[in-house]
């Protein structure tokens, strides 16, 4: 099961926890958040804790600083620790909110009832992206690599290693490419980045990736990073390194095209939301567990298979008042089409906002949000 929570704005501070005051809104009832029964701007106050995702930490800036825009009252931090810490804080109520890349598994899901005062844990989709694969080589004047699944499984588990092997020469024909080694970058911590890339390689490389997807890097004794910062800093300091990472911190590097049908698309925000739109829901998904199973092996034109959807993962019930309001003020902001619009902006993360289908049901499982009683 697959799942997952910088604008530069003068409110917004990013050291290793991103620790921002932003504003929410009341909630409960069927008027707009932040709005009291006259229609007046609802003041909430308190503290709004989120741990996860490297992956949208640039759009939860940004979402953020939205909401202190709106509203200071309400504290919020985001501390970019990686999808699994993130699930693993929020299981320990050690936080409000979590942000992943990856869903809750069947053990989790069990957790999240004790967690979540009895109730459910609620995972909706607000952030997606594609994942770029990146590479180092300054001297290669071409505006993307093409790559199909098979050769970049290949690369990444050690079967391709110099950058002018056949198989990258045939899919680039009018590229001329260095003699020179690949080195493969992987994330070092348990990362859902890493469960969508493999988790791709699996299912569209003709199986040419031998490795079942999972969080964590299944070949040992390689270059990695930690976080997807830590990604990126290792593949711009080697030459020839190449890597993957949230597409919005490809900065300057080199990114692949990767082979969908008989064509090779790079990564776009609309690329991204082509396969998602295109995309089932997963067996055992709820009206408050929005949980798609992305299509890895289309073949539709204009469409990027390697996403992720990070998930925004919440409880259903909370024990304390003031945390559902702003939870449930925090979530609305994240998924109007305001703080969507926000997120998309290339200058803070360049993400693909949901449709407004999907507003809908996300809108329901957040309205669903009450006090354990």
């Amino acid at each position: 099961m697959k799942l997952t929570p910088h604008s530069r704005l003068g409110a917004v501070a990013l050291t290793g926890a991103l620790a921002l005051t932003l504003a929410a809104c009341s909630s409960g009832s069927s008027e707009e958040p932040g709005a009291t029964g006259d229609g007046a701007a609802a003041e909430l106050s308190g503290s709004l804790a989120a741990a996860g995702a490297t992956s949208q930490e640039n759009a939860v800036a940004g979402w953020i600083a939205g909401f202190n825009e709106q509203q200071p009252g309400v504290a919020v931090s985001y501390d970019a620790i990686g999808s699994g810490g993130g699930r693993e804080q929020f299981l320990a109520g050690a936080v409000q909110l979590a942000g992943s890349d990856a869903a809750l598994d069947e053990e989790e899901l069990a957790q999240a009832t004790e967690r979540c005062y009895g109730g459910e844990a609620i995972e909706v989709p607000l952030y997606i992206s594609p994942i770029a694969v990146v590479y180092n080589l300054p001297d290669v004047d071409a505006a993307n690599i093409n790559m199909s699944a098979e050769t970049i499984a290949k690369i990444f588990n050690g079967d391709i290693t110099s950058w002018d092997d056949e198989a990258i020469a045939a899919e680039n024909p009018d590229v001329e490419l260095p003699a020179i080694d690949i080195i493969p970058v992987n994330r070092s911590d348990e990362s859902g980045t890493t469960e969508n890339f493999t988790e791709y390689l699996e299912a569209a490389s003709d199986g040419a990736w031998p490795h079942e997807a999972s969080g964590d890097w299944p070949i040992s004794g390689t270059q990695s990073g930690q976080g997807t910062q830590g990604v990126i800093d290792t593949v711009t300091g080697a030459e020839g390194a190449i890597g993957y990472a949230d597409a919005s911190r490809a900065g300057d590097l080199g990114t692949v095209a990767l082979k969908v049908g008989e064509e090779y698309v790079p990564y776009s925000a609309e690329a991204a939301a082509a396969v998602v739109d295109a995309s089932p829901r997963a067996e055992d998904a709820t009206a408050n567990r929005l949980v798609v199973e992305l299509d890895r092996t289309t073949t539709a034109a204009g469409a990027y298979p390697l996403v992720l959807m990070s998930y925004s993962i919440a409880c259903s019930v909370y024990e304390d008042q003031a945390d559902v309001d702003n939870v449930k003020a925090y979530l609305t902001y994240v998924a109007s089409p305001e703080g969507q619009e926000r997120a998309a902006d290339p200058t803070v993360a360049g993400s693909a906002p949901i449709s407004d289908d999907l507003r809908t049901e996300v809108m329901a499982a957040i309205d669903s949000i009450a006090l354990a009683g």
